[in-house]
């Protein structure tokens, strides 16, 4: 993307583009019916050009989406496994016929896509453990970052992405969609702004994911890069099954459903109730977590979360929550309750709310892709920047922690550490494998 189309016509040169603070100010984005698909050719260097990093199920569904916007070219796409990387280069190159030019690069190694020039921007769907170091290698190259959720594997982790992103200057949007969802914004507006009378609870019921049972062991696959897979974790044999869909439920890779599943929620009663992420949580919790087996993240769980003016975070798996799946913003005039696809509340007639010029109005993104592709023109924040999702995906692991000490602790987010515990400050990072750093 050597230019783009500002506007009135003008252009600007790649790298001020990418990196010139003073677009920061610049007017949002409105899209032109190219950027939907709807007819128009744009000139290659006016395109966006995105690289791909994991190829399981979030990476396909984030391509097909961005297809059919006319700035973006899917220039690269990278999975460990060599066969995922090849079949989604053809569908890439399916799409875009001979004006795809050279095609779509396929590799297993993330490092390629970075120093490839015709990789703006990248979408990070690798597993937790590995967000944190691709997210902040990406960012040192000069990229702009999607990274889906959660965040970081680990607190420290966490930290060190806020801290690359401030000083990278790069635009990094975290995979928390439901920010971009009408319904979810208005709950929190609602909440926010005192519809409800005093707010003192934000319930969270999530789905708590499952034990996984003995995984047998198995020769590598030959088209897998198996360590190359295992990246910064601990060295362990490979096993049947292990790296599709069942690493979320083994500790080496994600915390499990609580931090997975949950940041998504938790996300939105932070953004509702932001005085739950201002100064100290007392925490504490129960959890159900498997007896054998490769598995050893929790599958059901009760967790409050209280901070010192007296909001509670009531966050559980959703056969132990009160409300059930969602997010329900309690106070003493009333309740909202949202989920995917649906909001109601009592009294009904909270829905009907038409916000005050003097209420606060939280930011609208519309469609989380397109505010990424936004922000990376006008290098304004996203919807989910990075320090959200930080306190979000924070939040889900304190109280993953307090479910494994099995006592009452106090989170001081200042700090970002637990006080007078220094058990549970031991388990707000981890270290890395040989030669992986961060």
């Amino acid at each position: 993307m050597s230019g783009i189309r500002m506007s009135g016509g003008a252009r600007m040169g790649r790298r001020r583009f990418l990196g010139s603070a003073a677009v920061a100010m610049a007017a949002p984005l409105v899209l032109p019916s190219r950027v939907l698909g709807r007819g128009g050719i744009v000139a290659p260097n006016d395109r966006i050009g995105i690289g791909v990093i994991g190829l399981g199920d979030r990476g396909p569904a984030h391509i097909r989406g961005l297809l059919p916007v006319d700035p973006v070219r899917i220039t690269a796409v990278c999975d460990v496994f060599r066969s995922k990387a090849e079949k989604i280069k053809g569908l890439v190159d399916g799409h875009y016929g001979a004006a795809a030019g050279a095609g779509c690069a396929a590799v297993q190694d993330y490092r390629e896509v970075l120093a490839r020039d015709d990789v703006d921007a990248v979408i990070i769907t690798a597993p937790e453990n590995w967000h944190a170091k691709m997210s902040i290698d990406a960012m040192r190259a000069g990229r702009d970052v999607y990274c889906e959720k959660a965040l970081t594997l680990t607190v420290a982790e966490g930290r060190a992405v806020c801290d690359a992103v401030k000083r990278t200057g790069r635009v990094f949007q975290a995979g928390t969609q439901q920010r971009s969802d009408r319904n979810f914004r208005f709950a929190c507006e609602l909440a926010r702004n005192g519809y409800l009378g005093k707010v003192h609870t934000a319930w969270v019921g999530v789905p708590g994911g499952r034990a996984l049972g003995v995984l047998p062991a198995a020769p590598v696959p030959d088209d897998l890069q198996y360590d190359l897979w295992l990246g910064p974790a601990v060295f362990k044999p490979y096993r049947d099954g292990l790296c599709t869909y069942n690493w979320y439920f083994a500790s080496d890779y994600c915390a499990g459903w609580i931090q997975s599943w949950g940041v998504h929620h938790v996300d939105i009663a932070l953004w509702g109730a932001p005085a739950l992420a201002a100064s100290k949580l007392e925490v504490e919790g129960t959890a159900t977590f498997p007896d054998e087996g490769d598995g050893d993240v929790s599958y059901a769980w009760h967790t409050r979360l209280r901070e010192p003016g007296g909001v509670l975070l009531d966050f559980c798996s959703d056969g132990e929550a009160r409300h059930g799946h969602g997010v329900r913003f309690e106070g003493d005039k009333g309740w909202v309750h949202v989920v995917r696809g649906g909001i109601r509340a009592e009294p009904a007639s909270l829905l009907e709310t038409v916000l005050r010029p003097s209420d606060e109005h939280l930011y609208v993104s519309k469609e989380h892709q397109l505010n990424f592709l936004e922000c990376i023109r006008t290098r304004r924040e996203p919807v989910a920047p990075a320090g959200a999702c930080h306190l979000a995906t924070t939040a889900t692991l304190v109280a993953d922690i307090a479910t494994r000490t099995g006592r009452p602790m106090v989170w001081n987010w200042a700090a970002e550490r637990f006080e007078n515990d220094d058990a549970a400050n031991r388990m707000l990072s981890r270290g890395y494998r040989s030669p992986w750093t961060l």
